[in-house]
């Protein structure tokens, strides 16, 4: 699950708004996630990291550079580590809290089974 939110967040965040990631969790959440827990972890870790690779492999290419002087304005001291690490953290906790909503929302719809009246 966690591998598939990855790969479709990074797809669909090529054309899309960056919010697009949280449909993507939010829709395999409400499909196949089999508990809260593990709809959170897999949409925290699917989402940071569609987030996470790319900033880092941008601040590689061009030296930290940009990374650096945002992460000036920042309070982060300067660190572009720091700054591509909280990148990866907040997109996480957007897809983790979307993947949960979508397991929440089957969990609500889902009819649940009566106890039978013999």
């Amino acid at each position: 699950m966690l591998l598939l939110i990855f790969v479709l967040a990074s797809a669909v965040q090529l054309d899309l708004p960056w919010w697009s990631m949280a449909v993507v969790a939010f829709a395999i959440g409400f499909v196949m996630a089999p508990s809260g827990g593990a709809a959170f972890g897999a949409g925290f870790g699917g989402a940071g990291l569609s987030w996470l690779v790319p900033a880092a492999w941008q601040a590689y290419q061009n030296e930290g550079l940009l990374a650096h002087r945002v992460a000036e304005l920042l309070p982060l001291g300067g660190s572009v580590v720091a700054l591509v690490l909280a990148t990866g953290v907040v997109a996480g906790l957007v897809g983790g809290l979307a993947t949960l909503s979508g397991t929440w929302l089957r969990a609500a719809v889902r009819p649940v089974p009566q106890p039978s009246q013999e």
